[in-house]
């Protein structure tokens, strides 16, 4: 009997004993990390469990790195598949919770920002300065960067569309430019395929829209007037006008531009001055947005066929060169 007693104790001792231990192991696991301010932790390519956490553990953030050694062989099934990228820990989460993060979609972002109306040369400069993106293009021509894009022959300029993009570490530039790419592609087609096709535009393809789209973003920041301004180019070329527009002089100058055209310059006979060239320049001189793509198939009515810039970012409209070189004059003045 006392035999019996004896081992009954010694059961119900070794049962709370494995109880009092499993419940320490799991506190070990839902522990908060030792990090006072967010931080960020980058989980490296080919970093598995076990690596990941003896490196917290020498960081100092996470405290019990047994415990979640233990977990992978008593619990295999919870221990999460890590993933490659940058994550953000915070104050306050559990070991169990920021090992999870670190195997999920959740890496850390950054934005990239290409504004409307810039030039490729622009958007490239851009890419090389981002934070944390893979130059896979330094020293590629621009040739050489559309020919990796599948493009190979087609001038680069204007088929970027213009937006904020959003990369984690180990994203290339070569990434953002095929996504960028792409969306301009099908944007382009959207708008294409959702034009008027009653009316009779000048402008005879997807790629004389990109053209003349690059040209109205590059006439005006004000979204109000991209449609007026798209309706005076449409009724010069229907009369056989000249564009006469400053952008197209300004891009064929250069690294010759130095800011401000001369006579000389109007009159210099580059394939973009549209002021000594009939119709549309060769290719886009800038990217434009939606907005100038959708301008430049959908004009505004009217009989305006010149413009001028009033200086504060919004253009005067005229009917007749007379009207025009009075408001030109004015404006002058007011300058």
């Amino acid at each position: 009997m006392r035999v019996g007693k004896l081992l009954l104790v010694l059961l119900a001792v070794t049962a709370a004993a494995a109880v009092g231990g499993y419940r320490y192991w799991e506190s070990r696991l839902v522990a908060p990390i030792a990090i006072d301010e967010p931080i960020l932790y980058e989980v490296p390519a080919g970093a598995g469990f076990h690596q990941v956490v003896l490196d917290l553990a020498d960081r100092d953030i996470l405290d019990d790195p047994w415990a979640f050694r233990l977990l992978t062989r008593l619990d295999p099934s919870a221990v999460p598949s890590l993933k490659v990228g940058e994550y953000r820990l915070e104050p306050g989460m559990t070991g169990r919770e920021a090992l999870a993060l670190l195997g999920s979609d959740q890496v850390v972002t950054y934005p990239l920002t290409i504004p409307e109306g810039w030039t490729f040369a622009e958007m490239r400069a851009r890419l090389e300065a981002a934070d944390k993106l893979v130059q896979e293009t330094d020293g590629m021509s621009d040739a050489e960067v559309m020919a990796e894009l599948g493009r190979e022959g087609e001038h680069p300029e204007g088929w970027f569309f213009p937006d904020t993009y959003r990369y984690h570490k180990g994203v290339s530039d070569l990434d953002i430019l095929r996504q960028a790419h792409e969306r301009m592609e099908t944007i382009l087609d959207e708008v294409w395929e959702g034009r008027d096709k009653a009316l009779d535009l000048p402008v005879d393809s997807p790629y004389e829209a990109l053209i003349m789209a690059s040209l109205i973003e590059r006439e005006t920041g004000a979204s109000e007037e991209r449609r007026a301004i798209a309706g005076v180019f449409t009724r010069r070329m229907e009369r056989g006008m000249r564009l006469q527009t400053d952008p197209t002089v300004i891009y064929g100058m250069g690294d010759d531009y130095a800011g401000n055209i001369t006579r000389a310059d109007l009159r210099e006979p580059t394939p973009y001055n549209t002021y000594v060239i009939d119709g549309l320049p060769p290719t886009p001189i800038a990217m434009p947005g939606r907005a100038a793509l959708e301008a430049a198939v959908n004009p505004e009515d009217g009989n305006t066929l010149y413009f001028v810039a009033r200086g504060d970012g919004t253009h005067q409209f005229s009917r007749s060169l007379r009207e025009h070189n009075n408001a030109v004059n004015q404006y002058i003045r007011n300058r």
